[in-house]
């Protein structure tokens, strides 16, 4: 099929190739670096997130828990609760549409409210933290039934006395919280103690979604430079190739039936002018080859009569 075409439908066929076979093998590399970028991309989100919860939960243990701890003996504010105030932020952001998807929950091995109740799977990163403590940030994906997610979570730790006002012992706790809780969870924590972790999520298919995106960008973006690429290989091969070998096959074309008054033009000096001149120099051998065979062909039909002539002159001479 190769032997139909021509040479500038033969090269754009090998470019195309090219370009097919680069584009499906970076693919898969691509694909990787892209999808690592997306989870870079909404770590570095979502680690902004929890250091405004941490600020949150800090505001509420130096500013409202002093001005609420009166109150606290005869009615329960769940706003004095840093957990519950980080949890009730982060919803409000939750409204605006760039943090929709993302969910914030601060698991808890043993939590007052059991609505922060770690799940297996959280439990296992709380031990792992306990259990490394040099360990400071986990993040992956997780298989839910609702779909898979991508979390990123970092340890929750009592750095504030504070806090063991209401989570030491039942008989320091305030009486307006355990008549709501009990005594049975959210006791015996201590200071320094990994108590839990700071968990933030998204939908992995937004990860994913994300370096789709920067995908089709990107191979889009060399798509577009390969397309623009091809145009001026074939404008290079058409006016510095194809349309010098034309000419030339015209020439050679025009000489083989004899019309010797037209010339192979050297427009160049790279391998076209060479084959220009190549044929420039056959033409000539060629103009010098038919003079020579013309030459002694005259020659030759002369010197036959003038030996006629002389033969019979002497035949006559004889006989008389």
């Amino acid at each position: 099929m190769l032997k139909n075409l021509k040479l500038r439908q033969k090269v754009t066929i090998l470019l195309l190739v090219i370009l097919a076979f680069g584009l499906s093998l970076s693919g898969f590399a691509l694909s990787s670096v892209l999808r690592r970028n997306a989870q870079q991309e909404i770590s570095s989100t979502a680690l902004m997130l929890m250091e405004t919860m941490i600020s949150v939960r800090q505001y509420t243990n130096a500013q409202v828990n002093p001005v609420l701890v009166d109150k606290l003996e005869t009615e329960f504010l769940p706003q004095s609760v840093p957990a519950y105030s980080a949890r009730e932020v982060f919803e409000n952001l939750r409204k605006k549409q760039d943090y929709r998807e993302f969910f914030y929950k601060e698991a808890t091995l043993n939590p007052t409210n059991l609505r922060d109740k770690a799940d297996n799977f959280e439990t296992n990163i709380v031990e792992r933290f306990r259990k490394e403590k040099g360990l400071k940030e986990l993040s992956g994906f997780r298989s839910l039934p609702g779909g898979d997610i991508f979390y990123i979570a970092r340890p929750l730790a009592i750095a504030d006395p504070a806090c063991l006002t209401c989570h030491s012992t039942p008989d320091q706790a305030p009486q307006s919280m355990i008549q709501r809780y009990g005594t049975a969870n959210g006791f015996g924590w201590q200071l320094g103690e990994i108590i839990g972790a700071q968990v933030i999520s998204v939908p992995a298919s937004k990860v994913i979604q994300k370096a789709y995106q920067s995908s089709l960008l990107i191979v889009g973006l060399v798509s577009i430079v390969f397309i623009v690429v091809i145009l001026l290989v074939n404008i290079f091969l058409n006016r510095q190739v194809v349309r010098p070998l034309k000419r030339i096959t015209r020439v050679a074309e025009e000489v083989s039936t004899g019309h010797m008054d037209v010339d192979f033009d050297q427009l160049s000096n790279d391998e076209i002018g060479n084959l220009a001149r190549a044929f420039k120099r056959m033409k000539l051998s060629l103009e010098m080859a038919m003079k020579r065979l013309k030459r002694p062909h005259g020659n030759t039909r002369g010197t036959g009569g003038t030996g006629g002539t002389g033969g019979t002159g002497g035949t006559e001479g004889i006989e008389t």
